[in-house]
């Protein structure tokens, strides 16, 4: 079959944002019906389903039992920022980002919150920066996987068993994806939206006891905003962790991530999830591997994601062209295959370099990633011609 033929099978779903993300195969708007909605958050069926996805995400996860989970405002990023704002202070911080996110990590630490003693080690889209320059008497902020960069830390041997300081780690697009070593990590954020395929919102986030001792211990040197503040009276606020949330949640966001929880636990829990991405991810690999013209953009095998996963025109006279008119034909690829139904949103993150980016977590389906890279071929075949490129 030529390039130029339009494949004869479509991926029965179209979805492969990486942010919100496809939702559970199956899925439909039956899943909601069960939904509080109508009541108030604080009633006792809205706290115990707000209580169910805690105790539901601690088992999934199989966090220490000492570790705590609560719902917070605002999606991942609010999580993030609520740790920021409430933890940062007492001792140097050392920020790690390779991706637009971690980029913003950066932003809060060396321009929002000041006296902050900060160090920032950032690397281009594609690389990891030098994660052997952390110090363990230092607090730590990174993100584990670059949903904008497709680069993931492969482990987390860099970080100290015996670290003084606080990990605070952006796991949005890695928890439930990939195993997380728990006891290195003191703060953990991540939402519904991504490899659970839920809706976005709310956000959670995960504390270590060690963290805990902090709130309880230190006063932020600036204002911390309502939406962002743990503690009471110098105290942690332990109903954020029993579903007391600081703002009103939304009742069908909450029936969504139960029926993804419910779903997750039907494919075999957490471990179910990271072998369906990362058979995802293999499929979506062996098709770079032996097409020509793509490649990925994190250049270390190790540290290659298999959720965001992000790639970069490698056809020589494509590559050579400006940024703007890789951009452009780039647009023009992902436009055809959004008109034809069979992709949406699988262009590269706006500030990453021309791509593509395939989101491969626990809710797809490896036949739609086959199906997929058909697609690929054909319109990329397609532009080509179309640009009067030579072959």
């Amino acid at each position: 079959m030529s390039a130029l033929t339009k494949p004869s099978v479509r991926p029965r779903c179209p979805n492969f944002s990486s942010g919100p993300c496809a939702k559970r195969p199956g899925w439909s708007f039956e899943a909601l019906t069960g939904a509080a909605l109508g009541r108030s958050h604080r009633a006792k069926i809205g706290k115990d389903k707000l209580k169910q996805v805690i105790d539901e995400t601690k088992a999934l996860l199989e966090l220490p039992p000492e570790y705590l989970v609560g719902i917070v405002a605002a999606s991942d990023t609010g999580a993030v920022e609520a740790a920021l704002w409430s933890l940062l202070g007492p001792r140097p911080v050392d920020v790690f980002a390779w991706e637009s996110f971690g980029r913003e990590w950066v932003t809060d630490c060396v321009k929002q919150l000041k006296p902050l003693q900060t160090r920032s080690f950032v690397a281009d889209f594609g690389r990891l920066p030098d994660l052997s320059q952390v110090d363990g008497d230092h607090d730590i902020v990174f993100t584990w996987n670059g949903t904008t960069s497709g680069v993931i830390v492969p482990d987390a041997d860099w970080i100290d068993d015996h670290r003084q300081g606080l990990s605070i780690c952006d796991a949005t697009s890695s928890v439930f994806a990939v195993p997380m070593p728990w006891y290195k990590l003191d703060v953990v954020t991540f939402s519904w939206q991504k490899v659970l395929g839920g809706e976005a919102q709310h956000g959670i986030l995960i504390l270590s006891p060690r963290a805990v001792e902090r709130l309880e211990s230190h006063k932020p040197a600036w204002p911390v905003p309502k939406i962002f503040r743990l503690t009471r009276e110098g105290k942690l606020n332990r109903g954020i962790f029993e579903g007391e949330t600081i703002n009103t949640p939304s009742m069908m966001c909450v029936e969504d991530a139960l029926d993804a929880m419910a779903w997750a636990r039907s494919v075999g829990g957490a471990q179910g999830l990271a072998q369906r991405t990362q058979d995802n991810f293999r499929v979506l690999a062996q098709w770079v591997e032996r097409t020509p013209w793509i490649d990925f953009l994190a250049t270390d095998p190790a540290s290659r994601s298999p959720t965001s996963v992000c790639m970069k025109l490698a056809d020589p006279a494509l590559a050579s062209m400006s940024l703007e008119h890789q951009a452009a034909f780039c647009r023009r690829l992902t436009s055809m295959l959004d008109k034809e139904g069979v992709a949406y949103d699988v262009g590269s993150y706006r500030d990453a370099p021309p791509g593509l980016r395939v989101w491969c977590g626990a809710t797809i389906e490896s036949e739609d990633i086959r199906a997929l890279v058909a697609w690929f071929d054909w319109a990329y075949a397609t532009c080509r011609a179309e640009a009067g490129v030579a072959a």
